[in-house]
């Protein structure tokens, strides 16, 4: 593994600001390229009482992106629809390591868990 120096940690947040953010568990059940895009994919995701549609910018970091496919994940699920190279996102995947300037990798669940379930 590379040597790694984290950045300074970001200004204080209240519980209230923290709270307010709907992280949830989904399964993405499908991975498309977006065709106006060189960086984005289109992620199906199943939250248990319904699907979303959620663009990330992860083509570029992964051999094959449909690699996903099956996998649990965390989402922010409360933020507006975006658009996005002629597609609408329905929320934002949480990655680790983007920020950082290192290969991503997904922010997962310990074990399987019921999709929908919140963070927090």
């Amino acid at each position: 593994m590379e040597t790694f120096t984290p950045k300074g940690v970001k200004p204080t947040v209240s519980l209230e600001v923290l709270e307010s953010i709907d992280v949830r568990v989904g399964t993405i059940e499908r991975v498309e390229e977006v065709p106006r895009s060189e960086k984005l994919v289109k992620l199906t995701v199943n939250f248990g009482d319904h699907r979303r549609a959620i663009l990330a910018g992860i083509k570029k970091e992964r051999d094959n992106p449909r690699d996903l496919e099956g996998r649990q994940a965390l989402f922010v699920v409360n933020l507006p629809p975006r658009k996005m190279a002629g597609e609408t996102s329905e929320g934002m995947l949480f990655d680790i390591g983007f920020a950082d300037g290192i290969v991503p990798v997904l922010a997962v669940p310990q074990s399987a868990v019921p999709d929908g379930v919140r963070v927090g």
